[in-house]
């Protein structure tokens, strides 16, 4: 391969044209606007998200993303951001208290995406799949026969 089509290949991402719009969407982090682009691609590629569209926040200046989940479900909200780069309270009000379902994209530097979903307030977890409830009595027979 020849040092052109090289360049080209390396190149690709910037010359995607949603890379392009998350450029112009006014966010002076760069290293943020190429963890929304990964994000996006897994979004859109990977997890077949319906309407994923970049949303410029000003007050985090960041690049948020909009979509859903499956066809017909609410919106939800990403908040692509660095794995090192910390997060206060106060920055994650503005998006939660919106009332849209939030989640957290951690983006590593070896692009590794964690997804953490958010909510305003405590959110009781759903019980893990492999675990039964015995029930009180079933827990108190244990007990007395050791």
């Amino acid at each position: 391969m020849d040092e052109e089509n090289r360049a080209a290949a390396s190149n690709w991402i910037t010359q995607h044209p949603v890379y392009q719009d998350l450029m112009n969407l006014g966010v002076d982090d760069s290293a943020q606007v190429y963890g929304a682009f990964l994000v996006y691609l897994d979004l859109t590629e990977v997890r077949r998200w319906t309407g994923v569209v970049p949303v410029p926040c000003p007050e985090l200046q960041a690049v948020l993303l909009e979509g859903r989940e499956k066809e017909g479900e609410v919106v939800q909200v990403v908040y692509p951001l660095r794995a090192h780069r910390s997060v206060s309270h106060r920055d994650l009000r503005c998006i939660v208290g919106s009332g849209t379902p939030m989640l957290l994209c951690a983006v590593a530097s070896d692009s590794t995406l964690v997804y953490q979903r958010l909510s305003d307030g405590l959110v009781t977890p759903d019980p893990p799949v492999d675990i039964k409830d015995l029930g009180r009595r079933q827990h108190r027979k244990r007990r007395l026969q050791t």
